[in-house]
């Protein structure tokens, strides 16, 4: 039961159900995120920790990056990620996040120069 709940409770926060669709269509580093969601990298990181705790998502150290990945075998999430995505056009803000998720790339490049200056 504790799951379930768990489940319901990290979706009732716009940016958690924003970062999970984001990484339900692709695997991405925290600069990656919060380039496309317009977010800080403190906020975006205090999710992926908590998805991270729940099991929800798997994190990949590549080189100086660590990519973040939907867990696919949550049955419960991925059932609700499917209603979700056969009707993105019902939700104007994830189908725009989806749509910025072609800028990926764009954000990375953002990243090194921040991570350089450090």
């Amino acid at each position: 039961m504790n799951n379930l709940i768990n489940i319901f409770k990290l979706l009732s926060d716009e940016t958690r159900i924003r970062i999970i669709m984001l990484l339900d269509a692709d695997q991405l580093c925290v600069c990656q995120i919060t380039g496309i969601l317009n977010i800080s990298q403190p906020k975006a990181s205090k999710v992926l920790s908590k998805l991270r705790d729940l099991g929800l998502v798997t994190d990949e150290r590549q080189e100086k990056f660590v990519y973040y990945s939907l867990n696919k075998n949550h049955k419960l999430l991925k059932h609700i990620l499917d209603f979700i995505n056969v009707n993105i056009t019902d939700y104007d803000t994830i189908h725009e996040d989806l749509n910025r998720l072609s800028l990926k790339e764009e954000f990375l490049t953002t990243c090194n120069k921040t991570t350089l200056k450090v």
